[in-house]
């Protein structure tokens, strides 16, 4: 049969139940740490800054299908489920063999897959009777749709924007505040770790390290508030896991399997989110996909980084995790990668790299911009900086088996649209943009920030 452009799923297909794929996993991501003490962080050490029932879903790692409230349900059901879609237009410009589809999580205002976090992320706040939530944000996705979340369920919102991407977004500051957000700049002068940071590092655009350490602040000081995290987290994995499942059933209507699953990789929320049934199949032996985690060669957390134990924010004042990180003092340099400027990867990605399960490549943005701009003229969607790594290598992947004959099932997500990165996507045609590689020196300057997990008398968890 003919394979459809795009196939949708009907609202009653859309998944019931979240995927956990840390129940799969032999080998559980390690426990987050508390500094202070240098012990496991467990439940009353997480609900300071976390909703309640977030942090229970943090710390599950045996409960392989959690169930998704039916007001969470319902909130999906205005933009999901989303499309599977065949790029039949590219396959065709490229001349591969190759069969190439990709996830597009662009439907809603946010031009991103982050509402799926988002809008779980406050029903929880909100039914814990919390007022009020803090968080950060790079490109402006996650800002943008927890600001959408919060406006629907009644709940304050303030965002701590980094800086440079404050400064080329404008438009993004202003969809926030449309849904009622207070929007600052980060590094800021309003928190004590944001005035320490701008001491020690004069003029910087800020990272997303940055971002949270003035969120979580300003959280854990202000009555009903709690910090919500977009990326990085199990709980955010968790929610994500809607994109696999959904593309696995879509996938099963059309008789498919993948070769290859291939997604953008910042913190971890969407390639998390993406991989997980299939990531299922290859742990529980009932398949083998090859799954590829591309990140920017100015951010290398994955490619270069170091598997550690290390804090998750800048200002150091929040648990650690073990994860592949550049250190938490790693600055990234102003580019335009968008949100994947964070220091380190997902606990859960960075176990399943670890073991084996899936490889990383690094790409720079004039090579993932070239990307951006065949896609967008072959199949018509702008996409956003993010998304389009993921997109340099599908490609390249695509004329890989058309010089070997292969014809491999390429999959890939398309995280989100370009249309608030016109900055990006100019500086690329007006030929200004220009690659960027930290030098070995440039990253150990981050590494000698990774705290002394021995000294905490962890060295036995290491």
């Amino acid at each position: 049969m003919k394979i459809p452009y795009k196939t949708y799923l009907t609202e009653e297909q859309l998944p019931k139940q979240w995927l956990n794929i840390r129940a799969f996993m032999k080998e559980k991501p390690a426990a987050m740490i508390v500094p202070s003490t240098g012990k496991e962080a467990g439940f009353d050490d997480l609900t300071p800054v976390f909703c309640d029932e977030l942090v229970r879903q943090e710390l599950d790692n045996t409960t392989p299908y959690i169930d998704i409230p039916k007001e969470i349900l319902e909130y999906y059901k205005m933009y999901r489920p989303s499309p599977l879609v065949r790029a039949y237009q590219l396959e065709k410009a490229l001349g591969t063999p190759a069969k190439i589809y990709y996830k597009f999580e662009g439907n809603n205002t946010s031009g991103s897959h982050k509402l799926n976090s988002a809008a779980a992320q406050v029903y929880y706040a909100k039914q814990q009777g919390l007022t009020s939530l803090t968080t950060e944000t790079g490109a402006g996705q996650w800002g943008t749709a927890l600001s959408m979340a919060c406006a629907f369920f009644e709940v304050d919102l303030d965002v701590y924007m980094v800086k440079v991407s404050y400064e080329q977004k404008p438009y993004r500051k202003a969809v926030m505040q449309t849904y009622g957000a207070d929007v600052i700049p980060s590094p800021s002068d309003s928190t004590q770790v944001g005035r320490a940071i701008l001491a020690e590092h004069p003029g910087t655009g800020g990272s997303l390290g940055c971002a949270i350490s003035e969120a979580v602040e300003k959280a854990v000081q202000t009555d009903k508030c709690r910090y919500v995290l977009g990326s990085v987290l199990n709980q955010v994995v968790l929610h994500q896991s809607v994109i696999g499942l959904e593309t696995k059933t879509a996938m099963d209507m059309l008789g498919e399997y993948p070769d290859l699953v291939i997604g953008c990789a910042g913190g971890g929320s969407n390639l998390g989110g993406l991989v997980s049934a299939y990531m299922k199949d290859k742990l529980t032996g009932e398949g083998d996909a090859h799954f590829v985690a591309i990140e920017p060669a100015s951010c290398p957390s994955l490619t270069r980084g170091k598997f550690a134990y290390d804090f998750c924010d800048t200002g150091r004042i929040t648990p650690l995790a073990k994860m592949y990180t550049l250190g938490s003092g790693f600055m990234p340099a102003p580019n335009h990668a968008g949100g994947l400027r964070y220091h380190g990867m997902s606990p859960v990605l960075s176990t399943l790299y670890d073991g084996g399960f899936m490889e990383a490549r690094s790409v720079e943005q004039t090579a993932v911009f070239e990307a951006a701009t065949l896609f967008a003229k072959y199949e018509t969607i702008l996409p956003a900086p993010e998304s389009a790594h993921a997109i340099r290598v599908a490609i390249d992947e695509a004329l890989a088996c058309k010089e070997s004959g292969e014809e491999k099932t390429i999959l890939f997500g398309l995280t989100g649209t370009g249309y608030f990165d016109m900055k990006a996507y100019m500086s690329y045609h007006n030929g200004e943009m220009r690659d960027y590689v930290p030098t070995d020196a440039e990253l150990e300057e981050g590494f000698a920030s990774l705290p002394n997990v021995e000294a905490l008398g962890q060295s036995a968890a290491v």
